[in-house]
């Protein structure tokens, strides 16, 4: 049985109940272990965070996560599918249900607001119509609607991000992933960017975000895992 079978059966997403998990894993780059021994799991339409300073692996987590890389030793699965053993030919599928959010935006400067949201449904093959309805949906998500013929240049930072986060939410993932997303934000920002994504939580959408910001986290509620030159040395609600 395929992957895209597999993933169009269950409900036309993924469907597993722990939807992340890492079991001792282990990845080293030219000598430097940039994660050890490294395990947990993110349940189902929870939302956590992965806390460190720079260097602590953050971002390394992200990546096996993404499959822009694989770990050396252990195992990552996204709901249930084991990374390791899943064929290269089926990454852009497991892809389609994984939302990412970069701190530097990545926003294509020569293309307008809906034109970089629209970008991954017209590489998908979505016909223009269905286009256009998502993305109006994720733009009214992220209070951007007024914003849809603009370009990335005449936007504040806050509503590039806030972009970003629509372009990865119009494909409607199972899990969003997102990397130090208020890392360039100001504390008004800051503020609006988290609430966005505990509205998106709400709807049920796995949410993963690495952060060093601890004043963002606090007061959440939400489950903290911190890392520490490659180490997850504690876990807690926030």
């Amino acid at each position: 049985m395929s992957v895209v079978y597999i993933i169009h059966t269950i409900s036309g997403q993924l469907d597993i109940w722990k939807m992340i998990e890492f079991n001792n894993v282990s990845k080293t780059y030219d000598s430097v272990k940039a994660l050890i021994d490294i395990t947990f799991k993110i349940e189902k339409g929870e939302m956590a965070f992965i806390m460190g300073p720079s260097g602590a692996g953050k971002s390394t987590l992200l990546k096996l996560l993404y499959l822009s890389d694989k770990a050396d030793i252990g195992s990552v699965s996204i709901a249930g599918f084991n990374i390791a053993t899943l064929k290269e030919t089926s990454y852009a599928y497991l892809r389609r249900n994984i939302g990412f959010v970069f701190q530097d935006f990545k926003l294509l400067k020569n293309k307008s607001v809906y034109d970089n949201i629209a970008l991954t449904l017209r590489i998908r093959g979505v016909m223009e119509r269905d286009i256009k309805e998502k993305v109006y949906s994720a733009l009214k998500m992220v209070n951007l609607r007024h914003k849809i013929d603009s370009h990335p240049l005449t936007l504040s930072g806050g509503e590039q991000q806030r972009v970003t986060i629509a372009r990865a939410l119009v494909g409607e993932p199972t899990v969003m992933l997102a990397d130090e997303p208020t890392g360039n934000l100001d504390v008004g920002n800051e503020t609006s960017i988290m609430n966005i994504f505990k509205d998106i939580n709400a709807k049920g959408t796995t949410i993963l975000v690495a952060t060093h910001n601890v004043n963002l986290v606090k007061g959440t509620g939400k489950r903290a895992l911190y890392l520490d030159n490659g180490r997850l040395v504690k876990q807690e609600s926030i």
